[in-house]
């Protein structure tokens, strides 16, 4: 964890004071970036307690593309509540539909990303192409020309064609899926800071390895989250494709910051020394594709927050500051 102090004192050393949305000025700058090896431990947060069971309850969360407050509470995370009820933004949005309401947000966006083509009828081969690809027939209209025309509909699953890609075309370098929805942007609570997920296999090491962008980052409530998320959705996937999780690149493309309301804590976290990092377990009755050789998919929806575990995590006491909404 040495690397995340390093950036802590950055932001600290080279910061701007900022204004932003929340009203909570930042300290910021543009851009930071650091490489984790799974091989070395699990990179859990050592200087306070990382609040594990709740991150993984969010992840679970996301890969139920869980659109309320409710949902997420019933996972054991109440991160998402002051999004819902407490942003007054969010609270005045035409699109909320009520108590715990989040919108379309990250989850939705990663299983449920809503796809449309506008084609017209004389295009066969499009609309046959697409029908074969899993649209469906949602409209008929005219366009400006008065030529009939269709629009065609569907959920595209981008988490389930990653694990798929995996499993089937490893060489892809494209295997990604992303939360940043221009079409939702307005319609959601909060849009999506850890914007941006490649996964990066190594057939000939049977090494898996993953690249996360995020367009802005509070690295003291934020990023600790935000990191064991990544880490764990990439043991659930080397878990089902018989991978051996290896490299988390992760990169803040955008604003790395520390509120101001959170100098203070960050500081004592400071002058606390890295503990050894401890190591993830996956439960038993998660298949390990390794041992059984039987393709799973399915457990993308069945994962639980309690099958992940963290074994032998050694760290320094509880240290809190105020969410910004």
């Amino acid at each position: 964890m040495k690397q995340y102090h390093d950036l802590l004192t950055h932001i600290l050393d080279e910061g701007t004071l900022v204004e932003n949305r929340t009203g909570v000025k930042t300290l910021s700058v543009p851009g930071a970036a650091m490489r984790f090896d799974m091989k070395m431990g699990f990179p859990a947060i050592t200087t306070r307690r990382l609040p594990f069971k709740t991150a993984m309850g969010e992840l679970v969360g996301f890969l139920r593309a869980t659109s309320s407050a409710a949902g997420f509470r019933a996972l054991g995370c109440k991160v998402w509540d002051q999004n819902a009820n407490e942003n007054q933004a969010w609270l005045n949005n035409p699109y909320r539909e009520g108590h715990d309401d989040l919108g379309p947000i990250y989850g939705v966006q990663w299983r449920k990303w809503p796809a449309y083509k506008r084609l017209k009828k004389t295009e066969l081969a499009k609309i046959k192409d697409a029908l074969g690809r899993g649209y469906e027939i949602l409209a008929e209209f005219k366009n400006s020309d008065n030529e009939d025309c269709v629009v065609l509909y569907k959920e595209i699953d981008q988490v389930r064609e990653c694990l798929d890609k995996i499993m089937h075309n490893p060489q892809d370098r494209r295997i990604i899926f992303h939360g940043w929805n221009p079409a939702d942007l307005e319609s959601v609570a909060l849009p999506s800071c850890h914007a941006w997920y490649q996964f990066l296999p190594n057939p000939a090491k049977k090494e898996l390895s993953i690249s996360l962008y995020l367009r802005a980052n509070d690295t003291f409530l934020g990023l600790g989250m935000n990191l064991a998320e990544a880490a764990a959705l990439l043991s659930l996937f080397a878990r089902l494709t018989g991978y051996t999780p290896r490299w988390i690149n992760y990169i803040i493309g955008g604003d790395a910051h520390i509120y101001e309301n959170h100098l203070d804590v960050v500081r004592e976290q400071l002058t606390r020394e890295p503990l050894p990092l401890p190591t993830l377990e996956i439960s038993e009755r998660v298949p390990d594709f390794a041992v059984t050789g039987v393709y799973q998919p399915e457990w993308l929806d069945l994962i639980e927050p309690g099958d992940f575990v963290l074994k032998d995590y050694q760290h320094h006491g509880v240290l809190t500051a105020p969410m910004a909404v």
